[in-house]
């Protein structure tokens, strides 16, 4: 309990934080020294000195970098480490903190930073008033020769045999150390605190963040397991087959099918690891002729009709349709074998649509309309793009029919 009680002395936040008080401490001590003077303050002099300031100070929260300045300089003084620095000079709201380092952007972070800064001013003054007199107790304690306490002096008189009383005062001072850093950091945390804007801002930035990483568990979900599929149905049949001929091209397939997934996890990790280096562009539906070939040359029997101007599709249209045909692809091949698989992409003017249809393997039941993680992600993906992904039997088939618009 005793070593709980100490530990805050050992901590170079606990005297940050004292520092970061008492420099507040400097404007109504400046205002004070003009008028009505410090020489011999009274009572009211302190609180003339402590009136005087604030409209001035209150004024200066009118800057919208004044909030800035004083979150930044809050997060290093009362919250020191990394996490106390804005990192490459973005600005941000910081979770450990509970500090926001924006300008204010509202009459309410005004008004919020107004109150910071006059709270700053008085307790600064009085922890420096404070400060000045416990220490004046602890020398005055510890002269013992002194008898009679100087006159208007605010120390206590001391007399012989009160020496051993000195550390007291010096206790206390250490313990309003403590409960003043502690108290500075609540405040701060209240009126630095993120504005309304700013945590919706935080919200809708680590929204961004997880769509972004699940983005990119489906690319690598589509890409790897589309290769491995086509992988083990090439490695089957060339076995199946024992003709060289036949096994030189599975070979091969399974070559290039092995260098694109690995282009792609090449480019996924570089978003993960977040590196300067440039990124590859995800491959968009003009490019499906690869994915047809790749799964024509496992054996199955893909028909395709493209309609319409594929190529001039906007951008996360085309990548995530791709993705979409290739998850479909992999599905077809991985449930159904090698089977007749239509493949139909149509592009007018507001919509794209996207339909692969594959007759149900003998003697295997249908699988549940909407299992699998494939098709989740298939359904994801176009409810993000304001489309609709619906899959399952009709007619004896299994069908993925997909939505998307384009406006």
């Amino acid at each position: 309990m005793l070593l709980r009680s100490l530990r805050p002395l050992v901590r170079a936040v606990t005297y940050t934080r004292w520092l970061h008080l008492v420099i507040g401490a400097i404007v109504p001590l400046a205002a004070g020294l003009i008028y009505p003077g410090l020489s011999s303050p009274t009572l009211g002099d302190w609180l003339i000195a402590a009136a005087l300031p604030v409209p001035v100070v209150a004024a200066l929260a009118l800057v919208p970098s004044a909030r800035r300045a004083e979150g930044l300089q809050a997060r290093l003084m009362l919250f020191p480490g990394k996490h106390a620095r804005a990192r490459g000079g973005k600005v941000l709201v910081d979770a450990v903190t509970g500090v926001s380092a924006a300008p204010s952007a509202s009459w309410a972070d005004r008004g919020r930073t107004a109150l910071w800064l006059v709270f700053r001013m008085e307790a600064g003054l009085v922890a420096w008033i404070v400060s000045i007199w416990l220490l004046q107790c602890a020398l005055v304690l510890v002269d013992t020769a002194v008898e009679e306490p100087v006159v208007g002096s605010l120390t206590p008189p001391a007399g012989p045999g009160t020496a051993f009383l000195a550390p007291l005062p010096l206790l206390v001072l250490l313990a309003l150390v403590v409960a003043g850093g502690r108290l500075d950091e609540k405040v701060a945390r209240r009126l630095l605190g993120p504005s309304v804007k700013e945590r919706m801002t935080a919200l809708e930035e680590k929204t961004e963040r997880l769509l972004e990483r699940n983005r990119i568990a489906r690319e690598l979900h589509d890409s790897l397991g589309h290769a491995l599929t086509l992988a083990v149905v090439q490695a089957g049949a060339a076995r199946a087959a024992k003709d060289p001929e036949f096994t030189d091209r599975a070979l091969s397939v399974i070559e290039e099918t092995g260098r694109a997934a690995l282009e792609d996890l090449e480019r996924v990790l570089l978003l993960l690891r977040e590196t300067g280096r440039p990124r590859g562009a995800s491959p968009g539906l003009d490019e499906a002729a690869r994915l047809l070939d790749s799964a024509r040359s496992s054996g199955a029997q893909v028909e395709a009709e493209v309609t319409g101007p594929v190529e001039d599709l906007p951008g996360p249209v085309s990548r995530e349709a791709y993705r979409m045909l290739q998850e479909a692809l992999t599905n077809a091949l991985r449930h159904a074998g090698q089977v007749p698989v239509t493949v139909r992409v149509t592009a007018a003017r507001s919509r794209l649509r996207l339909l692969v249809v594959n007759p149900l393997p003998e003697g295997r039941p249908p699988a549940v309309p909407g299992s699998g993680s494939g098709l989740r992600g298939i359904r994801e993906r176009a409810a993000l793009l304001g489309g609709e992904a619906r899959s399952g039997v009709k007619d004896g088939a299994w069908r993925v029919d997909v939505t998307l618009p384009l406006r």
